[in-house]
This record gives C-alpha cells, sequence and structure tokens, in this order.
C-alpha cells in the first residue's frame, strides 16, 4: 500500500470514532470476568456454568469474525462495526434482564456476534485509515477496554444493584458510542491510501499472499487469548483467599495492563516481527509459571504470572494484526482480520477445557503442551519471518 504522509492530528481525528468503538466494545465483551463471582454468589450459578457462558462467547465471535471481515470487504467497514457494537450492548442488557443460566448464556451469545461484527471490521477500518499505525492503535484500544471493563464493572457493582447495574452500565454506553460514532465517523470508509506509516522501519514487510500472510499472522493468534484467559479465569479461581468483583478485575487490570504498556512501548521503539518470537516464548515461560501458582496458590506467583502472559498477550496481538495489515493483500484484509482473531477467540475456550481434562490429566500436563507448542511458535518466527 503506497502512502504519503498527511497531519498527524488528522490521523488522529480520522481514528477517534473508531477507537472509541473497538475500546467500548472491548469493555462489553471483557467484563464478565467480573460478573463471575457475582453471578456464582447470587444465582448459584456452577463453576463450569460461569466458564461455559465465558467461552460460549466465542463461539458467537466465530461467524460474526469471518463473516463481518470478508463483508466489510465489499460494502465498507462502518456499516458493520456500527451494527455489530450497538449489538454487543443488547447482549448485555439481555443478561440485565435475565441473569439465570439461559439468560447470561444466550445474552453473551449474542455479545460474542455483536463483537465479532466489530473487531474484525473495526481493525481493518482502522488499518484503512491509518496503515500500520491504525492496526497497533486498534489493538491497543482493544486491549484498554478488555483491560479495564473488569475493573469498571467491580466499582459499578458497589455502587448499584451487584447484578443489574454493571450489565446495564456497559449495554447503555455501547448504545450511547454507536450514536456519537455514527454522527462523527466519516461516512467515507474506503482504504486511504494517504494514511502516514507508522514509525519503524523494521515493521515494514512486501505485501504478500493470503498463504503468506496466514502462515505467520495465526502462529501468533494461537497465543493472544490463550495467555490472558490462563490468568484471568483458571488462576484466579485457584485464590481461596480472595473474594469477589475486584479479584478477577485486577488480573485484568495486570495481565491486561501488561499488554497495553508492552504493545505501547513496541509502537514507540519500532520493534520489528522478531517481537512477536519473543511473545511467543514469553507465552511458554507463562505457562511454566502458571503450573507453580497453581500448585502453591501464591499471590506473588500469580501476579508474575498475570506480568507474563500479560507482555506475551500484548507483543502476539500487535504483531500478528501488524503482520496482517502488512502482508495482507488490501481486497482481503478484513477477511483475514476476522481470521486473526478467530484463531485468537478460541483461548476463550482453554479454561473450559483446562476444567474438563484437569480430573483426568491434571493441570500441569495441559500448559506444558501449551508451554511446547508456544515455544516452537516463537522459534518458527524468529528463523522463518520474511524480515527477520
Amino acid at each position: 500500500m503506497t502512502t504519503t504522509a498527511v497531519p498527524e492530528t488528522g490521523i488522529r481525528r480520522s481514528l477517534a470514532p473508531i477507537v472509541l468503538v473497538l475500546f467500548t466494545t472491548g469493555w462489553a465483551a471483557n467484563h464478565f470476568a467480573a460478573m463471575i463471582p457475582l453471578l456464582a454468589s447470587h444465582e448459584g450459578l456452577s463453576t463450569s456454568v460461569l466458564n461455559g457462558a465465558f467461552g460460549i462467547y466465542a463461539i458467537g465471535l466465530l461467524p460474526g469474525l469471518l463473516f463481518g471481515g470478508a463483508i466489510s470487504d465489499r460494502i465498507g467497514r462502518r456499516p458493520v462495526v456500527l451494527p455489530g457494537a450497538a449489538l454487543a450492548g443488547v447482549g448485555n442488557l439481555l443478561m440485565m434482564l435475565d441473569h439465570h443460566e439461559l439468560g447470561i448464556c444466550t445474552g453473551r451469545l449474542v455479545v460474542g456476534i455483536g463483537a465479532g461484527l466489530t473487531f474484525g471490521a473495526g481493525t481493518a477500518w482502522a488499518a484503512d485509515r491509518a496503515g500500520r499505525a491504525g492496526a497497533a492503535v486498534a489493538g491497543v484500544a482493544l486491549s484498554t477496554g478488555f483491560a479495564s471493563g473488569p475493573l469498571i464493572t467491580a466499582l459499578v457493582s458497589t455502587v448499584g444493584h451487584p447484578l443489574a447495574a454493571p450489565f446495564a452500565a456497559t449495554g447503555l454506553c455501547s448504545l450511547l458510542v454507536v450514536l456519537i460514532a455514527s454522527r462523527t465517523s466519516s461516512t467515507s470508509d474506503t482504504p486511504n491510501t494517504t494514511a502516514a506509516p507508522s514509525p519503524g522501519p523494521s515493521d515494514s514487510l512486501p505485501t504478500g499472499t493470503v498463504r503468506t500472510t496466514l502462515r505467520f499472522a495465526l502462529p501468533m493468534a494461537l497465543w493472544v487469548f490463550a495467555s490472558i484467559t490462563v490468568p484471568m479465569v483458571t488462576l484466579v479461581q485457584q485464590l481461596d483467599r480472595y473474594q469477589g468483583p475486584f479479584v478477577p478485575a485486577v488480573a485484568a487490570l495486570v495481565a491486561l495492563g501488561s499488554g497495553v504498556i508492552i504493545q505501547l512501548v513496541a509502537r514507540r521503539s519500532g520493534w520489528g516481527p522478531r517481537a512477536g518470537g519473543i511473545g511467543a516464548m514469553l507465552a511458554a515461560a507463562g505457562f511454566g509459571l502458571a503450573v507453580a501458582a497453581d500448585a502453591n496458590h501464591s499471590l506473588v506467583a500469580f501476579v508474575a504470572t498475570a506480568i507474563v502472559l500479560g507482555t506475551a498477550y500484548g507483543l502476539c496481538l500487535r504483531n500478528g494484526l501488524v503482520d496482517v495489515e502488512t502482508m495482507a493483500p488490501a481486497p482481503a484484509r478484513g477477511l483475514l482480520t476476522g481470521v486473526f482473531y478467530v484463531v485468537a477467540y478460541l483461548g476463550f475456550g482453554l479454561p473450559t477445557l483446562l476444567t474438563s481434562v484437569e480430573s483426568i490429566t491434571g493441570i500441569v500436563f495441559p500448559l506444558t503442551v501449551l508451554a511446547a507448542c508456544a515455544a516452537a511458535a516463537g522459534v518458527h518466527r524468529m528463523l522463518r519471518h520474511p524480515n527477520r
């Protein structure tokens, strides 16, 4: 994609409504982590049901990500992103009205469909507007929403109805942001060929084929949410001494906050694709730390694991999205962004998988297998990436 420089303020202004929608939808999608202990204590829902509801969101994501990205390549980003963000808000409002098992699972499924439409097409929209910088900013906006959502929910639950108020807050905010973005974003969302490339020539890659894009982006996608759900869900449930919504909220803030910080550092410092390999290696190290944290239930080990896996999440997300933006053919960018997120969101099913196999194999074996696979992905990227 040929680019020429445009004023930085112009790029920021064009990205602002997209960033706002992505942040709010990230909040809408991930605040459920803080609702898990509240639903368990107030509604008596079991751990298996709540982990299933946490993961069923990923099932809704699949069609939204795949079809939303592909449709946005044809009809434009805006007509896909804004309805998707509104749908995510509606899903949370459904859970506000029904806190029982069926209502929670249905609402989470609707949130997943809406988030899927928003994330893939929204990231491609940001990349259309500002190239590599747009793709990186989209990742930061989503990560910030993911990180702050559980904390906002924990705070809201202390000043209002502990179940209804958090769902209402995120649902209504999603609808409000959609209204604001529909009035402030340009009606034209075709790829912007005048966007300024982000600093750091080490990130530049030749435009590749679909196969090349998937070959290097998907191994990064595998460790995005697989890394983050281990501290946020699996390890949180092992901290028996600590109860309430602030435990997963702090876990999300520490893990996802580490991911946000490392993405900002990587963008400002112009880190290249090799940082993705480091991210995968950190995922391997983090899974190893998770074994120790699960064994001794130490708060220090938990925090260390959250930081390491959060940093892995940030590097893998950023470098995977940059690969898609720089290597994918422009007409397929929305579709391939969706495919990247589909693979990334398979990680949301990891807590349910670990719960299912723990009684058979224990938790050490599956985490060791994950660590070995992540290390292999990191080595592959460092040795084979075209801009290593």
